[in-house]
Formats: C-alpha cells, structure tokens, sequence
C-alpha cells in the first residue's frame, strides 16, 4: 500500500510538473490568450478601416462630389471662371 501511495503522489508530481512548465502549460495559454486578444483589437482596426475604404469607393463609384473634392485636394485643380487663391505663412 505504501507503494501504491508513493506511486500515485509521484505521478501527480509529474503531472503537475507539466502542466506548469511543460510544453503548452499554463503560463503559454495566458500568454497566447493576450496575443488573441491583441490581435482581435487590431483585426477590428482592420475591418474599420476597410468599411471606410468601401465607402469612399462607393461615394467614387456614384458621385460626383467625392470626385471633385479628390481633384480640387490632391490634385489642386479649380472650376470654369473660379479664382484660387493661395496663402502662404
């Protein structure tokens, strides 16, 4: 019987062991969960960011004014008989 006890705490000694510092212990799931979570938030920056991607290309797609504020920002172009004006500090 004493046998049998040793036996089993040892075993359980073992197991443990493993557990808390093995291959996949607990420490590596509480790390590898922070990572999950970490990169849920930066997949939901993603996705944000493409739904206003597909917007402005909609907005482009069907109308003109997203067209003619891109061309008037980045380009610097100006309309038929309208005077530009250009501020330097």
């Amino acid at each position: 019987m004493k046998f049998f006890t040793i036996t089993l705490i040892i075993l359980l000694v073992l197991l443990q062991q493993r557990l808390w510092f093995g291959k996949n212990s607990w420490p590596d799931y509480q790390i590898l969960k922070h990572e999950i979570l970490s990169q849920t938030k930066a997949n939901d920056q993603l996705k944000a960011n493409n739904q206003l991607q597909y917007r402005e290309i909609a907005d482009l797609k069907n109308g003109l004014e997203a067209i003619e504020e891109r061309a008037r920002n980045q380009l610097g172009l100006i309309k038929d008989n309208e005077v530009f004006f250009r501020i330097i500090e």
